[in-house]
């Protein structure tokens, strides 16, 4: 889905509330790096984070981003132990605290938010008339519908 955000349309957003199709899509680019953090750092703290967020304009923007937060999230499942999985982590930014778990609990939720932010992406080139594929099979685009 992220190969074919269009880059005229990274400002758009559904609803006022709701974030651009840029940044949800750059969100979603860098989610594995989630993995990474986890697994590599007792905490992710936004004010000084060793992933600091990148401008992506375009489709293989995000696609690079994707690629290179994929690769660090598999560097780091090698390089980690299943021992330190129990181990506490946060995020978070300077002297606030948005949410504690354990290290395979915030593995668990970068999936879950994977899932959740995918799942927005579609209903937003949805909203474009933008044909999208499907996330666990054919999408009504995919099979002529």
């Amino acid at each position: 889905m992220l190969a074919i955000v269009p880059s005229h349309k990274m400002d758009w957003q559904p609803h006022t509330k709701s974030m651009t199709i840029g940044a949800l899509a750059s969100h979603l680019a860098e989610m594995p790096f989630m993995i990474a953090l986890a697994l590599q750092y007792p905490r992710w703290d936004f004010s000084d984070s060793p992933y600091p967020a990148k401008e992506m304009d375009h489709a293989d923007a995000l696609l690079d981003r994707l690629d290179f937060a994929v690769k660090e999230a598999k560097t780091a499942l090698d390089q980690s132990s299943d021992d330190i999985l129990e181990e506490p982590w946060s995020l978070g930014a300077g002297d606030v605290t948005y949410m504690e778990m354990s290290r395979w609990e915030a593995v668990r939720h970068a999936f879950g938010q994977n899932a959740h932010h995918r799942a927005q992406l579609q209903v937003c080139l949805r909203l474009l008339d933008i044909p999208v594929p499907g996330p666990y099979g054919p999408s009504a685009d995919e099979m002529g519908g």
